[in-house]
């Protein structure tokens, strides 16, 4: 803990701030999120359907704006999207709290979800671009912080929703409100350092030498940069064509939905399987509480020893595709529990609804501690340092879409396992798909499209 608290002093004040920012996020978002639809069935009493459509509308936009969100932090700069998405998301559980119609929740919920949808991916590109060369170690440091407000989350709501859920809405959004003013007063402002000002791109685009640069229709240092600000004054949508048009960085996002596939399971199948066997009672509920304390401490203790160990014996492409393996292989316990009777009662049946389950949590949270800071590190590499926002949002939206798909097929592969009494189908299907995914990465690693040159990346991005 010492070594990782000096690791954190070690770098500059904006990308401490955006890690200690993360945390604050994730506290107040958790904190209210799992309390949610007890409080809108309940409390409120809205049906089983509307209770569906209020949360699917904060997840669909969402993952349905990331793109945009890149886009504009790569546009405006990083600083506005982060302040505009924490004063959206305060505006957003304020009105939960405080409402009762269905459009007004539908409209707090799309305000909550367009909040993540602009933040995200411009502190992510900003921490790329703050942490320089120590982008991998940073964002191991940043997946501690993010854990934790995980971790807490859930644990602060739970007491303030104990008193009054419209207290807990209240308190998450005053800790949004305080984000927001940490990041007007505290965050330097920052952008896509690659495009230079309006005045060098004209200049590039009329064919005019730079001062001291470049002679006449030459291409001057800087100029792929002044061609990025001359896509952004243009709008969007060439920003987007852009990115679309990187390749590798497509494959690379296709091959990484498995990684979020699976991690995803801790939310769905693997309470679903607690509970199947050890039933809705108490116990089921501290097995599920217990499994998430094992994936989150593990990853606050020991990200950051995980990450060294891999930088210093494995490159990026080889830590990504054994990342992804041991996430297939996470779900190999509950596999192998299926071939065991299942007890009528007491401990015996205890011990086989918790601790697979918790095997499976904790071999999935290595298989993350492994992937996400080279997974982040290399989408600024294959971005080429160009529009990383843009890059994030796209990637976001990609997987976002890969995990509804594959929630669908793992909810349909669940049912089909207890309707034909396979048990075994689901724990056969996951840990196939982590080592196809694995193969894939392999492959791109090895066919060097997770480190092409800047030349070839100039030559997909147009």
């Amino acid at each position: 803990m010492t070594g990782m608290l000096a690791q954190f002093r070690s770098y500059e004040r904006s990308a401490r701030l955006l890690m200690v920012n993360q945390f604050t996020i994730n506290l107040g978002f958790y904190m209210l999120m799992p309390y949610l639809a007890a409080h809108l069935s309940g409390t409120l009493g809205l049906a089983g359907w509307l209770v569906g459509l209020v949360l699917g509308v904060r997840n669909f936009s969402q993952q349905g704006m990331f793109l945009v969100g890149g886009a504009l932090a790569d546009r405006f700069g990083y600083k506005p999207l982060i302040v505009a998405g924490c004063v959206l998301r305060t505006l957003g559980f304020a009105t939960l709290g405080l409402v009762d119609s269905l459009s007004a929740l539908l409209a707090a919920s799309a305000a909550t979800g367009l909040a993540g949808a602009l933040f995200n991916p411009a502190v992510r590109a900003y921490l790329a671009a703050a942490a320089g060369d120590r982008r991998l170690e940073a964002f191991a440091l940043f997946n501690v912080f993010y854990q934790a407000g995980i971790l807490l989350g859930p644990l602060v709501g739970m007491v303030l929703t104990g008193v009054n859920f419209r207290v807990t809405c209240l308190v998450s959004a005053g800790i949004f409100a305080l984000l927001s003013v940490v990041q007007i007063r505290a965050l330097p402002a920052r952008g896509d350092e690659s495009a230079p000002d309006e005045a060098a791109a004209d200049e590039s685009a009329s064919g005019e030498s730079a001062p001291g640069g470049a002679a006449s229709g030459e291409s001057a240092p800087g100029g792929a940069a002044a061609d990025d600000s001359g896509r952004r004054r243009a709008g969007l949508l060439p920003l987007w064509r852009g990115v679309l048009g990187n390749r590798p960085f497509l494959l690379f996002s296709g091959a990484m939905i498995g990684s979020y596939v699976l991690s995803f399971q801790v939310y769905l199948a693997l309470p679903l399987e607690v509970r199947r066997l050890g039933g809705e009672g108490e116990f089921g509920t501290a097995a599920v509480a217990g499994m998430f304390a094992v994936s989150g401490l593990s990853t606050i203790l020991c990200q950051t020893r995980v990450t060294r160990w891999c930088k210093a014996r494995m490159t990026a492409g080889r830590a990504l595709a054994r990342g992804l393996l041991t996430m297939g292989l996470a779900f190999v316990p509950l596999l192998a529990a299926t071939a065991l009777p299942v007890p009528a009662g007491g401990l015996g049946r205890w011990a086989l609804a918790a601790v697979p389950p918790a095997l499976c949590a904790l071999l999935l949270a290595l298989g993350t501690m492994i992937t996400y800071p080279f997974e982040m590190d290399t989408i600024v590499r294959l971005s080429g340092n160009r529009l990383v926002a843009t890059h994030y949002g796209l990637y976001n939206t990609i997987c976002g879409i890969g995990i509804t798909l594959g929630n669908l097929l793992t909810g349909a592969a669940l049912d089909a396992s207890r309707s034909a009494g396979l048990p075994a189908l689901p724990w056969i299907a996951l840990p196939a798909l982590g080592l196809a995914c694995s193969v894939a990465l392999h492959g791109l690693h090895r066919t060097g499209r997770l480190a092409p040159s800047s030349a070839k990346l100039e030559a997909a991005m147009g």
